[in-house]
């Protein structure tokens, strides 16, 4: 799929200076740029949804762990087999 994107002079003067920095061309910085701007963002949209979706499943179930129990566990990890504390209500 071709695409064609505009960019004014001073960013593609800056585009091209990494390009010749890192021996690349100006076409993989930007391919390198959107892919890692892409990923970011996915994660951060998935992360976002899992949050909603545990929200969504608090007010519906009012299970939970307090801030002191997963403080607790996570300080055990490293030290032993501690199982992870179970949710309640």
């Amino acid at each position: 799929m071709a695409t064609s994107i505009k960019i004014d002079d001073e960013l593609k003067s800056r585009v091209q200076a990494l390009a010749g920095q890192r021996r690349r061309s100006t076409h993989w910085i930007m391919l390198e740029v959107i892919e890692q701007y892409v990923t970011r963002e996915e994660a951060h949209e998935s992360f976002k949804q899992e949050a909603l979706a545990s929200w969504r499943c608090y007010r519906e179930t009012g299970r939970h762990l307090t801030v002191q129990e997963a403080s607790e566990w996570l300080e055990s990890w490293g030290r032993g087999d501690k199982a992870p504390p179970e949710c309640h209500e």
